[in-house]
């Protein structure tokens, strides 16, 4: 077993210097995802009108693309090093499956990405319009083709699919790769975490685009830019609402206390309802006889049926997961309905298979085949619970409920919010000719900093909902980790907290520049 000691501080400040990596990164992912395709719709209503007001308009939009994009593959770099760095044991024991979808993403999707992005940003009068269009597109489909193969990892890490473990070489080996690639937690990941970006970038879009307005400048292209965003957020919104929903629907089948945390669940009943705001308990604990919340204002049934698909369905709570012995709302592998284990029993067998695999290897440089293979045998009998085998006390698997059950309700709101936005400046500029109210625009300004909120709480729920999983159910975070000393760990988390510190004050001054420069087309008409 790992020194607690040793633990406690390289885990801790491991798992502080990838979050802060990670929030950083994400600053920029989502524009990217999104301002692409806003940009190559844009360029085609050029090409198709020949109108140079359009093709301004992309310039402008370009550019801003184009900082944010420099800054975000300088820091995807640093995080896809930090697994090495930081995180050397789940690089070993996962990754020839995980280490697959982002060598993909690198080799194809990222050389793709930025092959279009050099044509499309330099390319304007070397490249005939139809070649510089397909280029837009083509990058477009690139960043979210790169944004796939990530996520089919991350996805992976949710709900741990297609692969085998190997004793001898002590890794879990890809048996399957279409069943990584088409892993339901991936693909819902994948189509959930894009159209959150589109609509991010839209956001962004009609917030700058009301600054214009705001200020008497640029007005038509504040108008025009406000219209494609518009339309483009609300689409995007219909589709990240859908697969929202099917977000919750496959997490209630593959990561039941990622749920429950979600939502302050600690009893569970039939016909339970979705909390839609609450007030939870503080210092509420698994098993006090405390009520979860002061104060909740709940949909009745709702979370019933986002889980199961069935209004009247048994939703377990937090103590129901630990304690077990619920029949569980969907059939097991053998066609069954399957009574859950209690966390106890789970770290039983889980110890089981971690002293079953140190005989097998002890057997095996032994020369003994018969122990080695009985020893095997109840190694795979119990592999399923193998990372639970870390654990001593239940509670350790029960992930940090106030921080899922407020970032869920600040992500689901806000995106409410930015819906209204979208239908309300679309109405504006088709119906009311583009005179907006003064509040209208102030609040899509301040929406911007609100729509990076809701992206990163997606992320702190998506990831502190798996704790304390590197990887669900198979290997936890204090197995994951590499064994350095801390103070290198801490060493390294101030130097990037002061380097993305300074990049990320370098970026904003250069974009709040380039976008008081404005496009420079207030004259030109469509």
């Amino acid at each position: 077993m790992l020194d607690n000691l040793f633990l406690s501080s390289v885990v801790e400040w491991s798992r502080l210097q990838f979050a802060l990596t990670a929030i950083f990164h994400w600053f920029f992912v989502p524009f990217t995802l999104g301002i692409t395709f806003m940009i190559a719709i844009m360029e085609t209503i050029y090409v198709k009108t020949g109108n140079e007001f359009w093709k301004k308009t992309v310039k402008f939009w370009m550019t801003v693309f184009g900082i944010n994009f420099a800054v975000g593959v300088a820091s995807g770099l640093i995080l896809e090093f930090e697994f090495g760095t930081n995180w050397s044991n789940y690089s070993w024991f996962v990754g020839d499956i995980f280490g697959a979808p982002l060598a993909i993403e690198g080799i194809l999707a990222f050389f793709m990405e930025t092959t279009f992005f050099a044509v499309m940003f330099f390319g304007w009068n070397k490249v005939g319009r139809k070649t510089h269009l397909a280029a837009s597109w083509l990058t477009a489909f690139a960043a979210n083709l790169s944004a796939l193969w990530i996520l089919v990892a991350n996805g992976w890490m949710q709900n741990p699919v297609g692969m085998q473990f190997n004793p001898d070489t002590a890794r879990n080996e890809m048996n399957n790769f279409w069943e990584v690639l088409f892993n339901p937690t991936a693909i819902t990941k994948f189509f959930h975490t894009i159209t959150s970006g589109y609509v991010l970038a839209a956001i962004v879009v009609i917030g700058i685009s009301s600054w214009f307005i705001l200020k008497g400048r640029e007005k038509l292209f504040a108008q025009k830019s406000i219209l494609v965003a518009s339309v483009f957020g609300l689409l995007s919104s219909a589709v990240l609402i859908f697969t929202g929903d099917s977000s919750a629907h496959n997490v209630a089948h593959t990561q039941p206390m990622k749920l429950a945390a979600m939502e302050g669940l600690y009893k569970g009943k039939e016909g339970t309802g979705f909390s839609m705001f609450g007030i939870l308990t503080p210092g509420k604990e698994h098993g006090d006889g405390k009520d979860a919340f002061v104060f909740n204002l709940e949909f009745p049934k709702l979370l019933s049926f986002l889980g199961y698909r069935n209004f009247n369905a048994f939703v377990p709570g937090i103590d129901d997961l630990i304690k077990g012995g619920f029949k569980e709302n969907y059939d097991s592998k053998d066609g069954g309905s399957s009574i859950a284990l209690s966390v106890e029993e789970k770290i039983r067998r889980g110890k089981a298979a971690i002293e079953a695999y140190k005989e097998y290897n002890k057997a095996k440089n032994e020369g003994n085949e018969i122990v080695a293979a009985d020893a095997k045998n109840r190694l795979f009998d119990n592999f399923k619970y193998y990372g639970y085998g870390y654990f001593n006390e239940p509670s350790s698997i029960i992930p940090n409920v106030p921080l899922c059950y407020y970032s869920f309700r600040i992500m689901v709101w806000l995106g409410f919010l930015f819906v209204f936005i979208f239908v309300l400046s679309l109405w504006i500029v088709v119906k009311r000719d583009g005179k907006f109210a003064k509040w209208i625009l102030y609040l899509s300004i301040w929406s911007i900093p609100l729509v990076y909120i809701a992206s990163q709480a997606g992320w702190i729920v998506a990831e502190m909902g798996r704790q304390p999983w590197t990887v669900q159910d198979l290997l936890p975070t204090i197995a994951a980790v590499s064994r350095i000393d801390s103070s290198s760990v801490i060493v390294t988390f101030f130097l990037f907290f002061v380097l993305f510190t300074i990049l990320f004050i370098a970026e904003l001054k250069i974009l709040f520049s380039q976008i008081k420069k404005g496009p420079k087309i207030s004259n030109e008409s469509v």
